[in-house]
């Protein structure tokens, strides 16, 4: 009994008994998952440790020479950890639709280790990233094209960047003591975006060498630390471990989530719309068998792109040896935000990494003492300040 309270301390005292004797096998299971999975962040191998070397030789070359990346070491042997998965008795599970659960979930965390076992080795690393994190559609392009026909805004004045690194740490860590989240900050250049928030370490990761607007302050905070940060927060206060490491196919919802946070804080600008709409196009760039130096001709020379942007949304793009994982931005908002103006309950998919689909699984797990309320909940959710009407056209004629 000691040792099921110490891993389930957040189980309700008057139904620990209860839940631990019925569940006591799938108890069990999630605790070696717990165990398990801690190694498994794909952004942390996936994010190249030579970017800016790699960059000054690209521009040198015109653009025509593709750039060559360096991958940090596994820290696991993948078959190992592969075979310790496979290896849990799922069959023990007392409740057909929580074996579905773990069943869909343990296979989708060996499509990661696949991935991370497989980065920078070309196309065995895409076709495993395609397994994990699909490719976008043809209605996922059309609404890209269909973003890009908009005229871009003019930059307003808290679009200028004029804050370094270490002031833009202070604010992130001053956004995340209102939300009441203690987490590390620290800064690299081995990032592809400003800032990066790593679940496993509870960390956030801030671009050293980058210059950020007001804007990109704010966009930051809301997407990083007031979802990607929280639902980790979330996840880890729940009594099965699976809310924090992930259920399946919730990279989706996550992402929605927090564009969606950004769009609630009027942070999202139509700027970073066509920013998601040409990562739909450059993850589509890949299934089209395009070089790193052919979709960056696609989108500045075609798109007409700034070579910084067209740099970073391609680097984005072909890392690991072709990331499929940005097109989810876009369609994942879309699928949120018909959520939330359905009026369903958006507290149910902060409960940790889960996904639209499973919000009925969530409260049935809440029913059965297996999942608590939330501890800490997205500021920007409480109330819709967004403030720019082209986006709410655009969220509502999305496909």
């Amino acid at each position: 009994m000691r040792t099921f309270i110490q891993n389930y301390p957040f189980l309700k005292p008057e139904m620990t008994e209860k839940v631990r004797s019925y569940y006591d096998s799938l108890l069990e299971i999630d605790h070696n998952l717990d165990r398990l999975v801690r190694e498994i962040d794909v952004l942390n191998y996936l994010n190249p440790l030579n970017i800016e070397q790699e960059k000054k030789r690209f521009f040198a070359s015109k653009f025509s020479e593709d750039p060559v990346f360096n991958y940090r070491k596994l820290k696991f042997d993948p078959y190992t950890l592969q075979r310790q998965f496979f290896s849990q008795r799922l069959e023990d599970i007392p409740d057909e639709d929580i074996y579905k659960l773990y069943h869909d979930t343990i296979y989708e965390y060996s499509g990661l280790v696949q991935c991370m076992a497989t980065v920078g080795k070309g196309p065995k690393f895409f076709y495993n990233s395609l397994r994990v994190f699909g490719t976008p559609k043809e209605k996922d392009v059309k609404n890209a094209k269909f973003i890009l026909h908009f005229h871009k805004e003019e930059d307003a004045e808290e679009m200028v960047p004029r804050y370094n690194a270490d002031q833009a740490q202070a604010y992130f860590q001053a956004f995340g003591e209102k939300h009441g989240l203690n987490f590390k900050i620290k800064q690299s250049n081995s990032i592809t975006g400003p800032a990066m928030a790593l679940a496993t370490a509870k960390s956030l990761i801030v671009k050293k060498n980058r210059k950020f607007s007001d804007n990109d302050l704010k966009i930051q905070a809301n997407h990083e630390i007031g979802v990607n940060m929280l639902t980790t927060f979330n996840g880890l206060n729940q009594p099965l471990r699976i809310f924090s490491h992930g259920f399946a196919n919730n990279h989706l919802t996550q992402a929605g989530l927090a564009v969606l946070s950004e769009y609630m804080s009027d942070s999202l600008s139509l700027k970073r719309m066509k920013e998601l709409a040409y990562r739909v196009l450059a993850a589509d760039s890949l299934i089209k068998g395009y070089s790193f130096s052919d979709t960056f001709d696609l989108l500045y020379n075609q798109y007409k792109l700034d070579k910084e942007t067209a740099w970073i949304i391609t680097l984005r793009a072909h890392r690991g040896g072709g990331f499929t994982k940005d097109h989810q931005y876009l369609p994942g908002l879309k699928k949120v935000y018909d959520y939330y103006t359905s009026g369903k309950d958006l507290n149910l998919l902060l409960t940790g990494k889960v996904a639209v689909e499973d919000a009925d699984l969530i409260e049935s797990l809440q029913q059965k003492g297996l999942a608590e309320k939330n501890a800490f909940f997205t500021h920007s959710f409480r109330e819709n300040k967004n403030t720019n009407d082209k986006l709410d056209f655009l969220l509502s004629n999305l496909k």
